[in-house]
């Protein structure tokens, strides 16, 4: 393949993280909403040791097991911030970070 292939490639790729991480915010958005019910905590480090681990075994390469942590540990961040939202009530407004 060429490098215009190879490109096209990634961003084929790059539209089908952004939909999976949109489809994995709204998931989020939900479970913000039952915590926010059941009066959970919206930390809970446990289970984001358990995200972290679980990604970094289903890791075959070729990112490392430290990449693969620093990428889900910004996506735990990013969907903590829309757990908040979900939690304060404030989903369908926009919000920024």
């Amino acid at each position: 393949m060429r490098l215009e292939d190879w490109r096209r490639r990634i961003d084929e790729i790059d539209r089908r993280l952004v939909e999976l991480l949109n489809e994995r915010s709204n998931c989020v958005l939900e479970i913000g909403r039952l915590k926010k019910i059941d009066g959970t905590p919206l930390y809970q480090p446990e289970r984001e040791r358990e995200v972290l681990d679980a990604a970094e075994k289903a890791n075959s390469g070729p990112l490392s097991e430290a990449a693969i942590r620093r990428l889900f540990e910004r996506i735990l961040d990013e969907a903590r911030a829309v757990e908040r939202v979900a939690m304060h009530d404030d989903v369908g407004r926009d919000h920024e970070n």
